[in-house]
């Protein structure tokens, strides 16, 4: 078990299949958990917690739909595109550089840029808690750089509190607060800053 304060980055390192995904998929209610509890400010996450926002590896933008509409994907299924969210919206476009690709499509931007586009939608929902499934994972060296920093900044300025897996150590001692290393067998070995 393992306990995360608000405002705090946590990243999470591990082997492939010892289970970071799946810690994820738990914390977020896709998943139930056989035994224990999984709490955010003592209460119990269930399926589709409107506390958590959730960030996938891949970004899945849909093609057929603007970068804007992207965006806005997730307050259209809410059913809160109201005038301070699309606001809000357009603001952190502009704030993380993508406003003047807002009718661009997917296919048009860079995977950096789709990146940043996939991390705006999920930021779009004012999560309490975001959760980052290896977001930069399949970028260049120079692109997953600028998107650590851009990262860090989203995160001291707004405050949140970040769970973050990643294959990669020197990542994670960069951008966490703590480090989470889990075992093959899907155990929390250590928690440390």
């Amino acid at each position: 078990s393992f306990q995360l304060m608000p405002g705090e980055f946590l990243a999470i390192v591990g082997p492939s299949g010892c289970g970071k995904s799946t810690l994820l998929n738990l914390i977020c209610g896709l998943i139930q958990p056989e035994q224990g509890q999984i709490l955010l400010d003592g209460i119990p996450v269930t399926s589709g917690d409107r506390r958590i926002g959730y960030m996938l590896q891949k970004d899945h933008l849909l093609e057929w739909r603007t970068i804007y509409k992207n965006v806005l994907l997730g307050l259209e299924i809410r059913g809160e595109l109201t005038t301070e969210k699309l606001s809000y919206v357009d603001q952190i476009l502009s704030d993380y550089g993508l406003d003047k690709f807002r009718l661009a499509r997917p296919s048009q931007l860079s995977g950096g840029m789709r990146q940043r586009a996939a991390l705006i939608r999920t930021l779009a929902l004012k999560p309490e808690l975001l959760l980052l499934d290896e977001p930069f994972g399949a970028l260049d060296a120079i692109t997953r750089l600028h998107l650590q920093a851009l990262l860090t900044e989203i995160a001291t300025k707004k405050r949140l509190t970040i769970l973050f897996v990643t294959h990669d150590v020197d990542e994670a001692f960069t951008l966490g607060d703590q480090v989470a290393v889990l075992s093959a067998g899907g155990r929390i070995e250590q928690v440390g800053t």
